[in-house]
């Protein structure tokens, strides 16, 4: 889909459009799933100001229609933050740039996330969509379709490698906000799975207490080499030995 709009049409900006489509999602995972994966990425490309993760915002892509909203999505080459009240919404005339992945995480109640919705990021040409289904147990729950030729090709192995953005998509059971199942993660070249800020805090909680641990030992060895000190300085002396003597 190339974005082409008429410079001289009086297009709407995003303030001038919906920043909601007044329906709730379904359940905490549609929430949890893609922000855990935005929270990540605050870390990894914190240097980085040319990304946007979106979760839950609408993409305007069409002046005459209603917006598209997926559960998260991913576009490279944009600025990350617009000014202080940041994104309202993301407007294809604005931003000029397509989201380059969109995520959807499937609820009881399915939204069209293999027909319809699929069938739109198709026709939008999204280089990737990844498709999260947690009620699945004999086919796979986590899909990632790459644009090919026209359309989506399901890509194979797990985690999909992603080279135009040079990361990595799968999953694994962890905890995450106290809450043990199964969760998206991005993940490097060699399949090394990035850490959450939950984990990177615990991570750097446990070096503080191996540190004070090693101090605590190490002081705990000279009381105790000072100790032994002692008593040998006192049983020389019950001896009639100086043991400050130098002859």
């Amino acid at each position: 889909m190339l974005l082409k709009y008429n410079p001289l049409a009086c297009l709407p900006s995003a303030e001038d459009l919906p920043d909601s489509d007044d329906t709730p999602v379904d359940n905490q995972l549609q929430h949890l799933i893609p922000g855990l994966l935005e929270a990540i990425l605050a870390l990894i490309w914190a240097e980085r100001m040319d990304w946007f993760f979106g979760v839950d915002m609408g993409i305007y892509y069409d002046p005459d229609l209603p917006a598209i909203v997926p559960d998260g999505f991913l576009s490279i080459g944009v600025p990350r933050v617009i000014d202080e009240d940041l994104r309202l919404s993301y407007v294809l005339w604005e931003e000029q740039k397509l989201p380059i992945l969109v995520l959807e995480v499937v609820s009881q109640k399915r939204r069209g996330e293999y027909t319809s919705k699929k069938q739109m990021y198709a026709e939008m040409e999204i280089l990737y969509y990844v498709v999260y289904n947690p009620q699945r147990r004999r086919k796979p729950r986590l899909e990632v379709y790459r644009f090919t030729n026209g359309e989506y090709v399901l890509q194979t192995g797990e985690p999909v490698w992603l080279p135009e953005i040079s990361l990595g998509i799968g999953k694994e059971t962890r905890t995450y906000q106290g809450i043990t199942r199964e969760w998206l993660y991005w993940y490097n070249q060699e399949g090394k799975r990035y850490l959450t800020p939950e984990e990177l805090t615990l991570e750097a909680q446990q070096r503080t207490l191996e540190a004070q641990q090693r101090t605590l030992e190490a002081e705990q060895r000279a009381l105790a080499a000072e100790r032994k000190a002692k008593m040998l300085e006192e049983r020389l002396r019950s001896l009639g030995i100086d043991p400050n003597s130098t002859t």
